[in-house]
């Protein structure tokens, strides 16, 4: 059909508003065009429309049930809506119909780690790395499931692989995943590509798989420790990390306004549903944060600064965005190593000591610190740190 044929054409030119409404004209032409479906299936995935994805492919698929595209297609909307289970059964079928589909072979090697079986995303992983072995995205996969299965021999030579071969972001990746696993120099923060993928794809089964599986409960932590310190009510907050809305839902009690800041849209989206915040930003935090000096009373940061090494950046920033006598309210993961120290899952651990000497450099006055668990993790606890700083006023210089 010539109006599919003109839509596809303007999908692949990157014009996707006009590639959507003609395909939406072919189908009202013809229902029965499992291919228009699909297409818009795939704009949907694009634009993180979790649920319109899987409408269309579902659609595609049923019009054509076996398609291997369209079960290629139909699986990996199921992973990115966090349909783990469902989506290993629709990809294990769309790689038995079409065994050299690299992507489907890497989707379902990933849902599978996501699931927690490791061991058993490996074979499709290296088949997908067989298939394109000049590909930087299957030996990257190949190589966090190797570390997630304990082969750190594996998960080297795979994330040296991914280097090779990688452009410049995931060059950037593997070489934190190597810092991580003991190869090469440590970063002094995680690449933000790395954490936005990371919390995009975490973000369908977030707090299901947090507060059941992980036994986390750090938001609700660190609001307990800034009652006790004393922070009022009534206050200007800015959630930072605010991922889904879980760190809002325990900070919303001391706001008169709350806003939130996350690198992931799709844990953005999942907190705008919650309808606590003011506002929502898009952002790294140490970027944005000078674009607002003095706009907040409280600043919290949950399970966010592991994403940080060298915390200096970040304390001047909060510094800088807090009013005179504000309160920064924050956890870490807690290291024996000064300054800090990469681990394998891949966050940053902090001497305690050390964050309280940034701090203060920072010019922040500790008010409480106390040791807690942040969560479990392989079954064991993660030790933590809570603080709680009050900003000293700002030196006007000479």
């Amino acid at each position: 059909m010539a109006l599919l044929r003109q839509a596809v054409a303007c999908h692949r030119q990157g014009d996707a508003v006009a590639a959507e409404r003609l395909y939406r004209q072919a189908l009202k032409r013809d229902p029965t065009l499992a291919d228009a479906h699909n297409l818009l299936g795939l704009l949907a995935r694009q634009r993180g429309d979790s649920a319109a994805a899987l409408r269309h492919t579902a659609a595609a698929l049923a019009l054509r049930p076996g398609q291997p595209v369209f079960l290629a297609s139909h699986g990996g909307a199921l992973a990115e809506a966090g349909r783990l289970p469902e989506a290993v059964r629709v990809l294990r079928q769309a790689v038995a119909a079409r065994p050299e589909d690299a992507v489907s072979l890497r989707n379902l090697g990933q849902a599978l780690c996501a699931l927690g079986d490791a061991a058993g995303a490996l074979a499709p992983l290296r088949q997908a790395v067989a298939v394109q072995p000049a590909a930087a995205e299957p030996w990257l996969a190949l190589a966090h499931a190797l570390r997630e299965a304990g082969d750190h021999p594996g998960a080297i030579q795979a994330a040296a692989a991914a280097l090779a071969h990688g452009d410049a972001g995931l060059a950037e990746q593997a070489r934190f995943l190597l810092a991580a696993l003991g190869q090469g120099a440590t970063p002094d923060r995680a690449p933000a590509a790395y954490v936005r993928d990371l919390f995009d794809q975490f973000a369908p089964r977030f707090e299901a798989e947090l507060t059941g599986r992980l036994a986390y409960r750090t938001p609700e932590a660190l609001a307990e420790v800034l009652r006790e310190a004393g922070v009022p009510g009534g206050l200007r907050v800015l959630d930072l990390g605010c991922g889904t809305g879980l760190s809002g839902a325990a900070l919303a009690p001391f706001a008169a306004r709350l806003e939130g800041l996350d690198l992931s849209p799709r844990m953005l989206a999942a907190a705008r549903d919650r309808g606590l915040y003011a506002a929502l930003h898009e952002a790294e935090l140490v970027a944005w944060l000078p674009a607002r000096p003095a706009g907040f009373d409280l600043v919290a940061a949950a399970d966010v600064l592991n994403y940080l090494g060298d915390l200096a950046p970040a304390f001047a920033a909060m510094h800088g965005a807090l009013a005179p006598g504000g309160w920064l309210g924050f956890s870490i993961e807690a290291g024996a190593v000064a300054p800090y120290q990469l681990g394998e899952a891949m966050r940053f651990r902090h001497h305690p000591d050390h964050v309280a000497t940034l701090a203060a450099a920072a010019g922040f006055t500790e008010v409480t610190r106390r040791e807690v668990t942040l969560r479990t993790e392989k079954g064991a606890p993660v030790p933590g740190v809570l603080f709680v700083l009050r900003s000293r006023a700002k030196s006007l210089g000479c």
